[in-house]
């Protein structure tokens, strides 16, 4: 169908349905709609489905996946300009998109190591990506496919920590899954269905963790008096089972899990999506300070532009750009009951080497403090100065009120070699662009390759969220607020950078590259939590060993050891249950995942 013919048709017969029918025909004519929509073909009477692929919908890639590395490798050995560190996830449809310059710029390199280990990673994500690529039109008629399958079986000695909000986590980033000395297990299938424009995805797991016997009573009720949440419970004159204290006893669990679940729809480059689902907000690969995956995801709406925005006249100044937004609900919180959350990113790219972004992130409302109305979310939408004691303590507090910033850079002479970056977020200021010694900082640097060693890499991260100023003590001050008290936090776990409260320290990775998705890695980490936040302060090391092999084109072994040492003198105040303030714990960890390479077409 193309207008002409549509035109005749509309003066035959002139009705809402044939207006509804011949509008992608006008809007490709003015350019409004891509020009791949002129494929529109058929009976001018029953015009047939627009087989464009970007008005197809494409399911978010975990932000765990392999993929992430790969294409943040890609991106530091100079193949593929067009990529938004700042802001995962992305779609398969965009990864593919993509991988389009990418294929470009290694068929016209320069043989070399370099070119050879670009043309790897471009090869293994390819393969990954083509059950989704069979042409423009075949998807239309909808697809459905188990993406994959895996069991993970986690052996732990020793006393783990699983305390982001105050002592610290003896295994980050892993979607606040429980976890305790024993035998852990996860085991999960993920997939998709989609038709046109809308898709489901879903992602479950089967958890199971011993029991343990947690914390203390002396030590939880000085956690909570940092904390100045509510210890006792009034009613029953019983602690509270408060979710960012893990007090014991702790009993074994065996319980099911959705860790993602939404649906979606693709309108005009963006994702309006509503459910469980994976974000992370910042350059950098050992946390985010606005979002990560630490802990377990939350019931949001949300509107991603996925593909990079270009606007006339504004684009020569600012570059391509990408925005995000989400709005959901925080479980685990005690006083007040369930708060809510809003984020609001935008990240631009003025050059092919530089990306900046600013996000802002405010926690409001909750049961018996403010409701959760349209009034109350625009109040704390547009607030952005300081208000009173009495005001943050009225119907009308605009919630706790957080800033972010973020860059990344590809270095002038090594382009192909050194990308800088950093990650930041401050408290009850705007952004950390006008208040840097208030902000919390997590600088990296990564080399794609070494000299002679073309399949190694190397990765730097350090970390603070203890700025030098007089109001960062207790533990009151980054991702902490006198009304929401527990924070940054869903499900007990903080849902951004775990270096949490007044901690410092850093990361480091070297990897050495099998091939495209297969490696061996070293690691290490060490976090140290302020004596003035908890008493004594807290001290983490720990050192780990990885190895990713497929067995096979679609089966993955991913085993990977740890050595943690962690030092608490807290653990000994009152009666503790722990008689040691030290502790050892070591963590082997063996997952097995099927890929399923079949796709299913009806």
């Amino acid at each position: 169908m193309n207008v002409i013919s549509c035109t005749g048709v509309l003066e035959r017969r002139m009705s809402l349905r044939f207006v509804l029918w011949c509008l992608p025909a006008a809007l490709c004519a003015v350019s409004i709609l891509p020009p791949a929509c002129a494929q529109i073909k058929g009976d001018p009477s029953r015009p047939a489905p627009i087989c464009d692929p970007a008005t197809l919908d494409s399911p978010f890639i975990p932000v765990d996946s392999w993929i992430y590395p790969a294409m943040l490798r890609l991106y530091g050995l100079g193949f593929v300009d067009n990529v938004f560190l700042g802001m995962r996830p992305w779609t398969r449809a965009s990864v593919s998109h993509m991988l389009d310059e990418a294929g470009t710029r290694i068929d016209d390199a320069d043989p070399g190591p370099a070119t050879d280990e670009a043309q790897s990673i471009y090869d293994a994500i390819n393969k990954e990506l083509n059950a989704d690529m069979e042409g423009p039109c075949g998807p239309f008629k909808g697809k459905s496919r188990i993406e994959s399958i895996y069991s993970t079986f986690r052996a732990v000695s020793g006393t783990p920590l699983n305390d982001s909000f105050h002592l610290g986590q003896t295994l980050v980033n892993d979607y606040g899954r429980p976890l305790q000395n024993g035998f852990n297990n996860y085991t999960g299938v993920s997939g998709y269905a989609a038709a046109g424009r809308f898709l489901f995805y879903a992602r479950g797991e089967f958890q199971r963790a011993p029991s343990a016997e947690g914390y203390s009573p002396a030590l939880a009720q000085t956690l909570a008096s940092i904390d100045t949440v509510p210890f006792i419970n009034p009613l029953t004159q019983q602690p509270y089972n408060n979710s960012t204290i893990p007090m014991g006893p702790i009993g074994s669990q065996t319980n099911g899990r959705v860790v993602e679940a939404y649906v979606s729809a693709h309108v005009l480059n963006h994702e309006i999506a509503f459910g469980k689902q994976d974000d992370w907000l910042g350059p950098g690969m050992g946390g985010a300070f606005a979002y990560s995956n630490n802990a377990e995801n939350i019931y949001s709406f949300r509107i991603d532009r996925i593909e990079p925005l270009r606007i006339p006249l504004l684009s020569r100044l600012t570059g391509p750009f990408r925005y995000d937004f989400l709005v959901g609900s925080l479980k685990g919180h005690v006083a007040p009951n369930a708060p809510w959350i809003h984020v609001e990113k935008i990240s631009f790219r003025p050059t092919e080497n530089l990306e900046f972004g600013f996000e802002r992130s405010v926690i409001w409302g909750g049961k018996g403090h403010v409701p959760i109305t349209l009034h109350s979310f625009l109040k704390s939408f547009f607030s952005f100065q300081n208000v009173s004691a009495a005001e943050k303590l009225s119907r009308s507090d605009p919630g706790a009120r957080f800033g972010a910033f973020d860059f990344s850079y590809r270095l002038p002479f090594l382009r192909k070699w050194v990308t800088l970056y950093s990650d930041s977020e401050v408290h009850d200021d705007v952004s950390p662009i006008d208040a840097p010694r208030r902000a919390a900082w997590r600088p990296g640097i990564y080399l794609s390759h070494v000299p002679h060693v073309p399949k190694l890499d190397i990765r730097l991260e350090a970390a603070t969220t203890d700025p030098p100023v007089s109001t960062s003590k207790l533990g009151r001050f980054m991702y902490w607020e006198s009304i929401q008290v527990q924070g940054y936090t869903n499900k007990g776990q903080i849902l951004g950078d775990w270096m949490g409260r007044e901690g410092k320290g850093g990361q480091a990775w070297i990897t050495y590259h099998l091939s495209g998705n297969e490696w061996l890695q070293a690691s290490w980490r060490n976090q140290k939590v302020a004596k003035d936040f908890v008493p004594g302060g807290t001290t983490l090391n720990d050192v780990s060993l990885q190895v990713v092999k497929r067995l096979g084109p679609d089966f993955e072994f991913n085993g990977k050891f740890a050595y943690q040492h962690w030092k608490a003198p807290a653990f000994n105040s009152g009666a503790p249950v722990y008689p040691a303030s030290e502790h050892n714990v070591t963590t082997t960890t063996i997952q097995l995942t099927w890929f399923p390479g079949e796709k299913k077409t009806y």
